[in-house]
């Protein structure tokens, strides 16, 4: 797959600019020689966690999505600030969403969510050796965060029944069988 040449980009029109993302509209020729419009999201990327407690409990967070008007169970993430590096975001994601530290860290890697219309990375990391902060920091305003902390068996239950009212993402069940590879290393 080395040998694929990349796509040229004949224009590039931003079409909108958000606060996490911005809109792309790009004439491009494909490798093939065809030439065709392609709209995309560009985001700066995001750091995630899988924090696991010492007990064995995997600590989540429910949050309200208005994309899909509905809470999931997610792990704690956040998207990268302007240069910086996604093990900053994820450190600072996690005090914030579930007011736990962790001293234990390891990369477990990085993948894309919608490659399809998005150029998004998570960068995924296992947390371990857990304190809960007297002090946690507050957090982001617009977001109303409940920490849930479940075992590995729950957790495969919530899977194998994907209720309406307590499902996980995608991003978190990539990265909670990332951990549980860790894990059993």
């Amino acid at each position: 797959m080395s040998d694929l040449v990349p796509a040229t980009i004949l224009q590039n029109r931003l079409s909108y600019q958000g606060r996490k993302f911005s809109f792309h509209t790009d004439r491009i020729k494909l490798p093939n020689g065809v030439i065709g419009e392609y709209s995309y999201i560009k985001h700066p990327g995001a750091g995630m966690a899988v924090p696991v407690t010492a007990d064995g409990k995997f600590v989540l967070v429910k949050q309200y999505r208005f994309a899909i008007q509905r809470y999931l169970l997610e792990f704690p993430a956040g998207t990268l600030e302007v240069g910086e590096n996604h093990d900053v975001t994820i450190k600072r994601e996690i005090e914030e969403e579930t007011g736990y530290s962790a001293s234990k860290w390891q990369y477990l890697g990085g993948f894309y969510i919608c490659p399809g219309y998005s150029d998004e990375i998570i960068h995924a990391y296992l947390a371990q050796d857990l304190t809960k902060l007297e002090q946690p920091p507050a957090q982001d305003e617009d977001e109303e965060i409940e920490v849930v902390l479940l075992s590995r068996e729950e957790i495969d239950n919530l899977l194998r029944s994907q209720s309406a009212d307590t499902s996980l993402d995608a991003k978190s069940i990539t990265a909670f069988h990332l951990a549980l590879q860790a894990l059993q290393a």
